[in-house]
Parts: structure tokens; C-alpha cells; sequence
């Protein structure tokens, strides 16, 4: 089978860190790329999940309680103020 090169940009840490993550692998980063490709030409799709890290309902609920000043707790001067209100 003919090889051919690819060339790819990398911010260079994560070049470095890559680097070093295949290597403890046993492998260098033209195995690993490979690995990916194939993979992905085998599955018809990127092998892992790409999703913004977007808060849940719930989550977006409690920002907007806090963005508007809704259900917050009251503040305590001490910790036994707190545990007292906590016991009641």
C-alpha cells in the first residue's frame, strides 16, 4: 500500500503532550493518527463525542434564579449560625 505524508497544524504544548501520551502507549503519533482515521473510515463517524459543554435545564434554572436574585439562601456570620439554621 503507498504511503503519503499529511502535514497538520498543533499548538505546540499540546504537540508536546501528545507526544508523550503515545509514547507511555507504546506508539508514535503517525500510529496513533492512523488508529484514528481507520477508526473513524471504519465507524463512518468521529469515534468519540463532540458536544459544547452546555449546562443542564436544572442548571440553567439556578442561574437564572441567581442572575435575578430568585431562591438564594440567606448569608450567615459563622459556621454554628449556619448549622443552627440547618438543625431548625
Amino acid at each position: 500500500m503507498a504511503q503519503t505524508n499529511v502535514n497538520i497544524r498543533m499548538d505546540e504544548t499540546l504537540k508536546h503532550q501528545f507526544d508523550r501520551l503515545c509514547n507511555e502507549l507504546g506508539l508514535n503519533m503517525s500510529t496513533a493518527f492512523n488508529i484514528f482515521a481507520k477508526t473513524m473510515v471504519r465507524q463512518q463517524k468521529i469515534p468519540f463525542e463532540i458536544a459544547l459543554d452546555v449546562p443542564n435545564a436544572e442548571t440553567r434554572a439556578a442561574i437564572d434564579d441567581v442572575n435575578h436574585g430568585r431562591n438564594l439562601s440567606k448569608s450567615f456570620h459563622s459556621v454554628d449560625e449556619l448549622m443552627e439554621d440547618l438543625n431548625a
